[in-house]
């Protein structure tokens, strides 16, 4: 275990939250092993990239990160560099022989295989441990792995297996140590946040688990990300629309609207479906900001398919939302459809429903000038406090620039009156209590 002690690790996550908790989950491991854990390569002696296999875009860049790391041992302190995570778990065998100068290939569930290989040993007392690599005042919480979903663009089945539910107990665990570190915002987080609980207890417990979050001391807010549609539980709502430490914000994509699209999407719900539910949420949580995620260029998507998308994003008027191209992946039910929308028709259309997401946007944040928002903090910039309301989560929503008389610092909450409006974020003037 000596050799282990001195080794200098620095690990690198490509992709989602989900990914990012598995490789804190990861470095805790590494860290009680003895391992130095660095935040850049220099002085490393070993690299571990966490990839994504998600779509293309995602492929590419992980594929990158791992060659430009590969680099680094040409010279230097580094010896050795090994993937883990989604695309290696997927595409493992065929990455070894193509990328001779990667010592190993881990898949997203193999860690212990990785410490082995590290002369390391997988501690089980760590359950719920993390090295927290997002600010020290949130965290994401993985409460669920893989996907039962037959959604036909979807390879995440294929690289992460069926749905697993964790424990009740563990993930209470896991919370009461993120709100003893500090934490003061949970984000739930899985593949399908809804389907909580089916697998293990026979029934789904998502707003059992919220609730019992809501009751921990140290946590102000809890926010919940990946909720599927079909069959959403509406005893989530009535969760959102009462307890207090519940952001009024729920992540729901939708992929499309179009029933027939919906259908070859394999989604389980139609498009009147999709506009009761939303309407549903809207009635029984007031103040609700929705966040979705669409995708363009299905095979099957024409004209009028997309022209109806197009008219729901202006009428429905998401708080937030995200455009993905198709991207169409080996082994989904949807790949033998061929990908027939060209690259730059697929370009065209996603620009078209961002161009139209900035108006509402902007038009929606105009609606907040002269109006309180509460507000967490994320960090300083260029004199200026940044931060966050209920309805934006980190990093892909919208933030609250603030003017203040002070630095309020990371994590702190405060009062802001908001004086301008941009597309996507806004200027406000710090409420001195």
């Amino acid at each position: 275990m000596k050799h282990a002690r001195s080794r200098k690790i620095h690990v690198v996550t490509m992709g989602c939250p989900k990914n990012l908790v598995d490789s804190e989950r990861l470095m805790a491991q590494l860290r009680q092993n003895g391992a130095e854990l660095l935040p850049t390569l220099d002085g490393a002696e070993i690299a571990v990239i966490n990839t994504c296999g998600f779509i293309d875009p995602a492929k590419e860049e992980s594929i990158e990160a791992l060659l430009s790391t590969a680099r680094w041992k040409s010279g230097g302190t580094l010896k050795k560099v090994y993937a883990l995570g989604c695309l290696s778990e997927r595409y493992g065998s065929e990455l070894a022989r193509e990328m001779p100068e990667i010592d190993g290939f881990f898949g997203s569930g193999s860690p212990e295989e990785l410490l082995r290989t590290l002369g390391m040993q997988y501690r089980e007392e760590l359950l719920g441990e993390r090295c927290l690599t997002s600010p020290s005042h949130y965290a994401y919480l993985k409460i669920s792995e893989g996907c039962d979903h037959p959604c036909s663009f979807c390879a995440i089945p294929l690289m992460r297996g069926k749905h697993l539910s964790r424990s009740l107990e563990d993930i209470l665990q896991e919370s009461r140590y993120l709100a003893a570190s500090g934490v003061k915002e949970l984000i739930v987080i899985g593949q399908d946040t809804t389907y909580y609980g089916v697998d293990r207890y026979g029934t789904r417990r998502l707003a059992e688990l919220l609730t019992r979050l809501g009751e921990i001391e140290g946590l102000h807010w809890i926010r919940l990300l990946y909720a599927y549609p079909a069959k959403f539980p509406l005893d989530v709502l009535d969760v959102l629309a009462n307890n207090p430490r519940m952001c009024k914000y729920i992540d729901l994509p939708i992929q499309h609207i179009s029933d027939s699209v919906l259908r070859s999407m394999r989604r389980g719900i139609s498009g009147s479906g999709l506009r009761d539910l939303l309407d549903t949420i809207r009635e029984r949580v007031p103040g609700v900001a929705l966040r979705t995620t669409l995708i363009v260029g299905y095979p099957g998507e024409g004209r009028e398919e997309f022209d109806e998308l197009l008219e729901f994003v202006r009428v429905s008027k998401f708080e937030r939302l995200g455009v993905f191209s198709y991207s169409r992946e080996e082994g989904t039910h949807a790949h033998p459809l061929g990908d027939p929308v060209p690259a730059g028709e697929k370009e065209r259309r996603r620009s078209l429903v961002m161009e139209l997401q900035r108006e509402i946007s902007a038009s929606r944040n105009a609606g907040l000038i002269h109006t309180r928002r509460r507000v967490i903090i994320d960090r300083e910039e260029d004199g200026l406090s940044v931060g966050r309301t209920e309805h934006d989560a980190p990093e892909i929503d919208n933030e609250v620039f603030v003017r203040a008389n002070e630095e309020l610092g990371p994590g702190t909450f405060c009062d802001v009156d908001i004086v301008e409006a941009y597309e996507y974020d806004v200027l406000g003037e710090h409420i001195v209590p």
